[in-house]
């Protein structure tokens, strides 16, 4: 990508797209677009239309969404599926009608089947039924990536989907039922140590196994992948019509090794401060026993995350305390 190109960051606001506009400006790129909700509702085709043929971006990082925890995703299936089959579908094809050089989907590791062999690899997508409590995003997230390798396709367009693991970060949201675990653990137990609570209560059983990414290394990963040079780029989107074989345009973006939910919650407990005990509520979903992606295909191409978990928790810390004041 050419320093003066034009590049628009759906969803500069929330973990992601915030993270990729921040990386995007430190690396020199003075061209970008964005729009808060009140300016483009992505959800409005005609909206989204008028956008691009106005801007007309060079290319585009597709990281609006609909996103939560486990209790987000129970309690609003339908909107979840609804607003990003929405998102998505209107971005992706006025991307296509106005020629966008580029277009990097973000999805999520819910992508892939409940037991999926760990790690999982891309060649692991719908080789397996889904996690229930956040089926409806994970199919949303499916089709974009369907659409993707539709356009590619039939259009011969270059838009590739790259599924981030559990991301973490600056600018996270923090809402106390529809975050996800380390935003909500950080602000559990920051309450608990301001109001000397004596414990703090985490759902489930603390046994379930997670990989967590710093979002500003997702980001980096993100500007690294649209900036590689065509063959590389297009060898990321298969070649289904020749070969036959199963190859959507994925690629994985993770760290490469997991802890469980306790030593989770533990170290986000030693990370703000907190000396109580922890109580697990094991009447509470656990949702897939464990989630590790195989990015070796990102590390092989020279792409590798530079902050460990406990920096980053360390600095997604110290950000949720200064919003406090």
């Amino acid at each position: 990508m050419d320093k003066s190109a034009k590049i628009y960051v759906a969803g500069h606001r929330g973990l992601v797209g915030s993270a990729i506009t921040q990386n995007l400006e430190q690396k020199g790129y003075g061209n970008l677009l964005v729009r808060t909700h009140s300016e483009l509702d992505l959800t409005d085709q005609n909206a989204v239309a008028v956008f691009f043929a106005r801007e007309k971006p060079d290319y585009v990082f597709l990281a609006a969404a609909k996103v939560g925890g486990i209790h987000a995703n129970y309690t609003y299936p339908g909107e979840f599926i609804r607003e990003n089959l929405l998102i998505q579908t209107n971005v992706i094809h006025e991307a296509y009608k106005h020629n966008v050089k580029r277009l990097l989907f973000l999805g999520s590791s819910c992508i892939y089947p409940k037991f999926a062999p760990q790690p999982m690899e891309e060649g692991h997508l719908l080789s397996g039924p889904l996690e229930s409590t956040n089926r409806p995003y994970a199919i949303a997230k499916i089709a974009g990536i369907e659409m993707c390798w539709s356009y590619n396709r039939q259009y011969g367009t270059k838009y590739l989907a790259a599924m981030p693991t559990n991301l973490y970060g600056p600018g996270d949201n923090y809402h106390p039922e529809n975050s996800h675990v380390i935003p909500a653990l950080i602000r559990k137990f920051h309450e608990a140590k301001i109001w000397n609570k004596p414990s703090v209560t985490v759902w489930g059983t603390g046994t379930p196994r997670r990989e967590f990414m710093y979002s500003i290394d997702m980001a980096d990963a993100c500007i690294y992948l649209m900036n590689l040079p065509d063959e590389k780029f297009r060898d990321l989107l298969g070649n289904e019509a020749e070969t036959g074989a199963f190859e959507p345009p994925l690629i994985n973006i993770g760290v490469g090794e997991d802890i469980t939910i306790r030593e989770l919650a533990e170290l986000v407990a030693r990370s703000v401060g907190f000396s109580g005990t922890l109580v697990f509520d094991t009447s509470k979903p656990d949702g897939t026993p464990r989630k590790l992606m195989d990015s070796s295909q990102l590390r092989r191409m020279g792409w590798h995350p530079t902050v460990s978990l406990e920096q980053g928790l360390e600095a997604a810390y110290s950000d949720f305390a200064a919003r406090q004041v």
